[in-house]
């Protein structure tokens, strides 16, 4: 399978605790997201070349999907055993990742912007690389 394919997002499980945040995969790993959220009103601009995730929640924060954006490393099987999504845009494009949820591409830039009301729950957004994780909650324009 090629690794540069879109790939559905599954629903998985989700449990958002006082230290970070959980994400059950569906082929069984676990993964945590260590520490708080920043907020952010408006669009979130990542630093360029950053691996990036969106994940939403259900309104009960209990379930949610992931999509990763434009993410090549993983073999697009693997992320359809994990339950985990995948979107590849070319620079200046656009895609709406979930309904209320839209990610660019701007250079090496990924650009989210959120209406959490609109996509039915919370909007999270982890930037990463081998140096260490950012992880943001997004809000729409105050």
């Amino acid at each position: 399978m090629s690794l540069r394919t879109d790939v559905a997002p599954d629903t998985l499980d989700v449990s958002l605790v006082e230290e970070g945040i959980y994400v059950e995969y569906r082929d069984g790993r676990r993964v945590f997201y260590n520490g708080v959220p920043e907020k952010v009103y408006g669009t979130l601009r990542t630093r360029p070349g950053k691996d990036v995730q969106v994940l939403v929640t259900n309104a009960d924060d209990t379930e949610g999907v992931m999509t990763y954006v434009n993410e090549r490393k993983t073999e697009a099987d693997i992320l359809e055993s994990s339950g985990v999504g995948r979107v590849m845009l070319e620079d200046g494009e656009s895609e709406e990742l979930f309904p209320g949820v839209e990610a660019t591409l701007d250079g090496h830039a990924v650009e989210v912007e959120a209406d959490p009301a609109n996509a039915g729950g919370r909007v999270f957004v982890f930037e990463e690389d081998e140096l260490g994780e950012l992880m943001y909650e997004l809000f729409a324009e105050e």
